[in-house]
């Protein structure tokens, strides 16, 4: 049995236990890492745990603690009541408020997890305040942040660039960048006619803020469409101390120096949160226990396994074999499904670089079209950020209050597995097909 083979029953077999029984599946992952390179691949301890992720574990540390201090401190409440003062009267608006607000930095430039790290805990926190469910406020942060994933300035577009340039192919960006807007534009309202959109029309801010505290239904429960709340007392704003306003001047620092300098954020959010720490230990009593270790100890057990599977080839393996089909339509389904697969677990500007040049043999031949298949794979291997594997899901996931978080892992890991399934061909029909015509 081939280790590309024994891999991939692993995968399975992590998921399985880890939904059938309560162990975290970053656990089963390590294990299953360990035991893989040591006894099948022939690696070494530290060999086979190379590829454990130190920039995304800094990541989710830094983030979380540094949200945490704002937390407990009062900040992100002062924050949220202001924006309720902004948008007021309209529950209806605010899923979308929040689309428009995460697809922000990522079409500035910014790579999906800085933009997402910074606005996820603002944005859910939003979200619960007009009684938003909260699986359609994790959802719309990381689709509005993949809206913007493939503007003229971000990062993957120009990744995109450079390996199309180098296998002499030429797409158009315009095509790209609305074609990724589309698609996820469309995911939205899907997402908001779900997860109560049509009864947010009918509810009042009001209503909204009584939903979320009503015994009966949980954080979150929505009323009855006929059902009146009583009316709310409008929050009583205060003052910003001086512990809260230095708060929210380094979150804004860290912010500049994240989106607009491309500082590393988790290293910057990390000293950014240690120094308030030391500066207002009163303050921030008990903040340091925000970091939300089961989320890390999962995402980094993951990547760590699927690291390893890149590390001895598997990728690379099935989509050689892929490419030597021979069937540029069958070829092109099959490597924006590898795309949207392998990415749900890993890197996605990695992947793109990657995969691309599989394509290039096929593409030079003008069988399929160069914009439409890049489009295609470029959709596929992003809208999978919705799992709770990759950054952006992970840091969207780390916002959740605990006692949610399982239940939201679940909600994200089903709908990140149908868009594994459902992109690839829904993009090969949209983009590739046509293209052929």
């Amino acid at each position: 049995m081939s280790i590309h083979l024994i891999g991939v029953l692993a995968l399975v077999l992590i998921f399985v236990i880890g939904t059938l029984r309560p162990v975290s599946i970053g656990v089963l992952a390590l294990i299953a890492t360990i035991l893989l390179g040591t006894l099948v691949a022939g690696e070494s301890f530290d060999e086979a745990l190379a590829g454990f992720p130190p920039d995304l574990f800094v990541l989710l540390v830094g983030v979380t603690y540094l949200f945490g201090l704002a937390a407990v401190n009062g900040t992100i409440e002062w924050v949220i009541d202001r924006a309720v003062g902004l948008l007021g009267d309209r529950p209806a608006t605010v899923p979308w408020v929040i689309f428009i607000f995460s697809a922000v930095p990522t079409t500035a430039g910014a790579l999906g997890p800085a933009g997402v790290a910074m606005l996820a805990p603002l944005c859910l926190r939003l979200g619960e305040r007009y009684g938003i469910d909260r699986r359609m406020a994790a959802l719309m942060v990381m689709h509005g942040s993949c809206f913007g994933n493939f503007s003229p300035l971000n990062g993957l577009t120009i990744i995109l660039r450079q390996a199309a340039e180098k296998n002499a192919l030429e797409f158009s960006g315009t095509a790209l960048f609305f074609g990724n807007a589309a698609f996820n534009i469309g995911l939205g309202i899907i997402i908001y006619l779900l997860f109560g959109g049509r009864a947010l029309l009918s509810r009042t801010r009001g209503a909204a803020v009584q939903a979320t505290v009503a015994p009966a239904g949980g954080p979150g429960a929505a009323l009855a469409p006929d059902e009146k709340a009583p009316a709310q007392e409008p929050p009583v704003r205060t003052a910003l101390r001086p512990d809260q306003a230095i708060t929210l001047v380094v979150v804004l620092g860290v912010a500049v120096g994240a989106l607009v300098f491309d500082i590393e954020i988790g290293a910057l959010a990390l000293g950014a949160a240690a120094l308030l720490h030391v500066s207002f230990p009163t303050r921030f009593a008990g903040a340091d226990k925000r970091i939300v270790w089961s989320v890390v100890l999962l995402i980094c057990g993951v990547v760590t396994f699927v690291a390893a599977l890149q590390r001895y080839g598997t990728v690379d393996a099935v989509g050689g074999a892929i490419a030597g089909i021979g069937v540029p339509l069958l070829t092109a389904y099959l490597i924006c499904l590898v795309g949207a697969f392998t990415s749900a677990f890993a890197s996605s500007a990695g992947l793109l670089g990657v995969l691309l040049p599989l394509a290039a043999p096929f593409l030079t031949h003008g069988q399929v079209g160069v914009t439409g298949m890049i489009t295609a794979l470029a959709v596929s291997a992003t809208v999978v950020d919705s799992t709770p594997f990759s950054a952006v899901g992970a840091l969207t996931l780390a916002t959740a209050p605990e006692v949610e978080r399982k239940s939201l892992f679940r909600v994200m890991l089903v709908w990140g597995l149908a868009m594994v399934i459902t992109a690839p061909a829904v993009t090969w029909l949209v983009f590739v097909l046509p293209s052929t015509l």
